[in-house]
């Protein structure tokens, strides 16, 4: 099978799929990555990589309950695949080997 990439933006999203564990939808993921990460991303962004993810096979969706407070409309809720999960067993384990590799002296600052 061939290996599928994911973009920074891609990972970082289906990572906080994983924790929200059965809460994700497009309004929490993006609360909980501008919490955890300060950095601003829109609703639209944010929905439209998740439908990226699941085209890809990392996620999956379904239809949450209705809720007075979303005035009737139902939560499109999004889980991590078996794909997806190997998916950041491989991107972890591939951060943690190229962060050994770094010399860390590369890391120490340099005082003037």
């Amino acid at each position: 099978m061939r290996r599928t990439y994911l973009g920074e933006f891609e990972e970082v999203v289906l990572l906080m799929v994983a924790i929200l564990d059965g809460e994700a939808y497009g309004v929490t993921v993006s609360q909980a990555l501008e919490e955890h990460t300060g950095r601003v991303v829109t609703f639209g962004t944010v929905h439209n990589t998740l439908i990226r993810l699941e085209e890809k096979g990392f996620v999956s969706s379904e239809l949450g309950g209705a809720t007075n407070e979303r005035g009737g409309r139902r939560k499109r809720l999004f889980h991590v695949t078996a794909l997806g999960n190997r998916a950041l067993q491989e991107i972890q384990q591939l951060r943690q080997q190229l962060w050994q590799l770094l010399p860390p002296t590369k890391l120490q600052l340099n005082s003037l």
